[in-house]
């Protein structure tokens, strides 16, 4: 107190700021932030599975890495398989030799009807029974293509393009069919937020959100407000450009409107400030005074520095300006 009346008798001594003019300050609204942090997710966590049962003889990638679809992430054998296309093809051989000697018993069973040494219901049992041997070498054949293909199954692929975040498998472990090899985060990143739900009336989809990292502070946008509350909390999306993805669940301190108040504003430059106390140069008539104030935040509104005055100023007062 001894300080601010030592200051209030002493203003006279520095001198009158030079007159440019006068402002009269009438209350204005100002949007309130709240401070929240968002934490870093991918839209999209999907993830890359063993289509069959096996060991894991390659694995391609790491945390970190880059995949685009379809790029194959690992490899899954199951010796089996290549025993089952072996039996398959001893079976196809044994049928094709089959085959041969049911047409030459055909070729030469027409040769005696011919000659009238057979009769035709002879020529028409081996002709159904090289028809019979080539019905199984097409099932046979198919039968081998379903194990090359199962075979095939054990190259894991990436089912999205985007960042892989988990591989919670090594390579010689064994897997079952189905079993996660690795999980991918695509269709870009975003920020999610959790709001107390009393804010939940005064958010709006699409709003502009500031986001504080370690690059500065960025602009994004309220991309999407889920309608279920959960454990009393809202739950919102943030888009940002440019953000950096290096950490997913990452946390970022994040500012959104919740509401408007009024609040007195002044210039910026109406402002002076001496041993850590800010002063106004007041109007009343043609008088002028100075007087002390206790000041909040500056916000930029149109290229201009406004101040907020919490305490020291009345609505209609006039604010003289440099």
């Amino acid at each position: 107190m001894r300080l601010l009346l030592l200051l209030a008798i002493s203003a006279p001594l520095f001198g009158s700021p030079a007159i440019a003019g006068e402002v009269e300050i009438q209350p204005r609204p100002v949007t309130d932030w709240k401070a929240v942090y968002g934490r870093m997710e991918a839209r999209d966590i999907v993830p890359a599975r063993a289509r069959i049962g096996g060991t894991v003889t390659e694995l391609l990638v790491t945390e970190g890495d880059q995949v685009t679809p379809g790029e194959r992430i690992a490899v899954v054998r199951d010796d089996k398989l290549a025993f089952q296309i072996e039996a398959i093809d001893a079976q196809l051989a044994a049928l094709k030799a089959q085959l041969d000697r049911a047409q030459n018993e055909l070729d030469r069973g027409q040769t005696l009807v011919d000659k009238g040494v057979i009769t035709t219901q002879r020529l028409d049992q081996l002709r159904t029974d090289v028809e019979v041997t080539r019905s199984q070498i097409t099932a046979t054949e198919a039968q081998r293509s379903v194990i090359v293909q199962q075979q095939a199954e054990g190259d894991v692929l990436a089912p999205v393009a985007g960042m892989v975040l988990t591989v919670p498998v090594t390579k010689g472990g064994v897997l079952l069919a189905g079993e996660t090899v690795a999980t991918v985060g695509g269709g870009g990143f975003f920020l999610r937020l959790a709001i107390p739900e009393r804010h939940a009336a005064s958010l709006k989809q699409g709003a502009a959100i500031r986001v504080t990292t370690d690059n500065g502070e960025m602009q994004g946008k309220l991309a999407k407000i889920y309608p279920q509350i959960e454990n009393g909390r809202v739950v919102a999306d943030v888009e940002v450009a440019g953000l950096d993805t290096a950490f997913v669940d990452a946390r970022v301190l994040i500012e959104l409107p919740v509401g408007e108040r009024n609040a007195l504003l002044v210039p910026a430059e109406a402002l002076s400030s001496r041993f850590g106390v800010d002063f106004l140069v007041v109007a009343n008539g043609e008088q002028q005074s100075e007087r002390a104030v206790i000041t909040g935040e500056t916000i930029d509104e149109g290229g201009q520095r406004l101040t907020e005055v919490v305490t020291g100023l009345s609505a209609g007062e006039r604010v003289v300006t440099p």
